[in-house]
């Protein structure tokens, strides 16, 4: 076993970072305070959008977009398969149907073929999902999505900083979600964010965040005195904390270092792999695009033992993951929804093959040079 376990994600914390974090617990409000707003500020400033709307985790912010679009029991929500199971929680949270789709080999993102063909009378939103931090082809989802009045959630957990023809990820999707769990681009510890740039999607986030009660005075039925407040929906306790929002904010001035630095390290292992014949190397966006790559997924070719070189690397202490299993293929989605093995076959194909490979802003040329070696190394039996 080698010394030191180089993760797969991890995040980087600096001096600024801790300073921002001990004055905000020195401020007098350390939840529902002002670091929360300045966060949401700035993040929006920075993807070019109206609004921000931070909760507690991605997955929350999903559910939150969810509610915002007016999802319901009897709708119909599309989402990839090949994406973390929230995904598509976030419309099973609200009652409704989760329809899941294949993924385009091209890009690994959902197939937007697939997706015109799944939409039905039903269907009542999309979450595309920017896998790895690939950015979906979001113009012509958004011409399909609207020709059907649907509404778009993107799920961008693996892609903020990330371009799409000039423009920021955050500006272009009804509303979009960042998740900021310390493997992502920036950290909270845990942490997610709703972008958009429509005042009724705003205003539905804030209330869904907070319990469903408001103090606007615009939204209230009365008006007792200055502690009035209502409960005018059901919503939860997905507030998130000054301490993080302190976090966020410090971190976010970093992003670009960050986006920069998973950019050179992914052009490394193209260079470095490239030679290797029975491996697959991510795909790049075409144009004026920028991945963001939170994750950087290689495939091993036919005829290589996925599992046995995965043990390999870990062997090495190279902390190798899988991102992700299929959501069809988790039990609860084929007991409650019927789906089964076969129903995705891109997916199956790339679950089968795919192995992601140690990507974060702090990994040493190193530690980089010594995953390429071991890689190098190893000699499969095809």
């Amino acid at each position: 076993m080698a010394d030191k376990f180089i993760p797969y994600g991890c995040q980087y914390i600096d001096d600024d970072d801790i300073a921002a974090v001990v004055q905000a617990l020195r401020d007098p409000l350390i939840t529902q305070g002002p670091m929360v707003e300045k966060f949401e500020a700035a993040v929006a400033e920075y993807c070019g959008a109206r609004y921000a709307v931070a909760y507690n985790s991605g997955t929350s912010a999903l559910h939150g977009a969810m509610y915002a679009a007016g999802v319901g029991p009897g709708d119909e929500v599309i989402t990839s398969t090949m994406t973390f199971a929230a995904s598509a929680n976030a419309a099973v949270y609200m009652g409704a149907r989760p329809v899941l789709g294949d993924i385009d080999p091209k890009n690994y993102c959902l197939d937007i073929a697939g997706f015109k063909k799944a939409i039905s009378g039903k269907t009542k939103a999309v979450i595309p999902v920017d896998y790895a931090g690939y950015p979906v082809d979001i113009a012509a989802i958004m011409e399909i999505a609207h020709d059907h009045n649907l509404v778009v959630v993107e799920d961008a957990a693996h892609a903020l900083g990330a371009i799409r023809n000039g423009s920021r990820v955050g500006s272009q999707a009804d509303m979009t979600m960042f998740s900021f769990h310390p493997v992502k681009h920036i950290t909270t510890g845990e942490g997610g964010m709703i972008v958009c740039n429509e005042e009724r999607y705003y205003h539905r986030l804030k209330l869904f965040r907070s319990h469903g009660i408001t103090r606007d005075e615009e939204m209230l039925t009365a008006n007792e005195g200055p502690w009035y407040y209502e409960m005018q929906e059901l919503g939860y306790n997905y507030r998130i904390t000054d301490i993080q929002c302190a976090l966020g904010f410090s971190q976010l001035k970093k992003l670009e270092t960050f986006i920069e630095r998973r950019n050179e390290l992914a052009a490394h292992y193209d260079k470095a792999l490239a030679a290797v014949d029975w491996i697959e190397v991510p795909p790049r966006p075409p144009g004026e695009c920028r991945h963001a790559y939170h994750l950087y997924p290689i495939m091993v070719k036919d005829g290589v033992d996925r599992k046995e070189f995965f043990t390999y690397l870990r062997a090495a202490s190279i902390g190798v993951q899988v991102h992700y299993i299929p959501v069809h293929c988790h039990p609860f989605y084929r007991r409650c929804f019927g789906y089964s093995a076969g129903d995705f076959p891109v997916a199956e194909t790339f679950y089968a093959k795919e192995i992601s490979l140690p990507m974060f802003a702090s990994l040493s040329d190193a530690d980089q040079d010594s995953v390429i070696q071991h890689i190098l190394n190893y000699r499969p039996a095809v």
